[in-house]
């Protein structure tokens, strides 16, 4: 027999033994991400404290440490489902929508109310498709209740996969008040974007305004002179 014969049963052995090693030299990866995506629901502990607070109606230190107590466990044993958070937030940008969406609220009840008792059951309604550039889940909800929660219209149905809300509004006789509709709609998600989205949805927002602009600068009937309407009323 030679001595130079190859043992397969060795190679085998030799081959488990480098495997194992492999995979034990590997770093864990998966667990640090599971600790970001657990420090990322700050934002959900934070709401069920204040909630445990209000329940209470006592906002004392050890009311607040209690409900911090509760918060932690029904994070654990009930298992929300993970919403990715993105750590960033600019309270000037917070302020802005916060102005912005109670000033749409207080002119859109008003608007409502004057169309309700003057034109009644004469209103025509239309269901609207608006397309958001975000498709982070966050920011697709908190769309959607901004627009819900002003009177007039109401969100119906959600497409998930392309980020689409189907809003029912009132008083939409024209496709101009459609798209105008659909374009207030874009500047509530830009508004949510820039006070708590992440730098990939404020980078969409600033290409997509940015797109909007040039097509606007060249458009002839709002760059060209020519196209415009004298003093007369004449078209010159």
């Amino acid at each position: 027999m030679s001595l130079n014969q190859h043992d397969p049963r060795r190679h085998d052995t030799s081959q488990h033994d480098s495997s194992q090693h492999h995979s034990a030299a590997q770093p864990d990866q998966g667990a640090p991400e599971e600790r970001a995506q657990w420090w990322s629901q700050w934002v959900i502990l934070l709401g069920l404290t204040l909630t445990w607070g209000a329940l209470w109606q006592d906002f004392s230190p050890g009311v607040l440490v209690a409900g911090v107590g509760v918060s932690l466990l029904v994070l654990w044993f009930y298992r929300l489902p993970k919403v990715s958070f993105s750590d960033r937030i600019n309270l000037w940008y917070v302020l802005v929508f916060t102005v912005r969406f109670l000033w749409h609220v207080v002119t859109a009840s008003v608007s409502v109310a004057r169309d309700a008792i003057v034109r009644g059951p004469g209103i025509v309604n239309a269901v609207v498709a608006v397309r958001l550039r975000s498709h982070d889940d966050l920011i697709v909800t908190l769309t959607g209740h901004a627009l819900a929660l002003v009177p007039g219209s109401l969100v119906i149905d959600v497409d998930r996969p392309t980020s689409t809300l189907f809003l029912h509004c009132l008083n939409m006789e024209s496709m101009e008040e459609v798209e105008l509709f659909r374009a207030r709609a874009l500047e509530t998600e830009a508004a949510v974007i820039r006070a708590i989205g992440t730098k990939a949805d404020l980078a969409l927002v600033k290409d997509s305004e940015a797109a909007g602009s040039d097509a606007t600068s060249s458009d002839p009937a709002t760059s060209d002179p020519a196209g415009s309407e004298g003093p007369e009323g004449e078209a010159r």
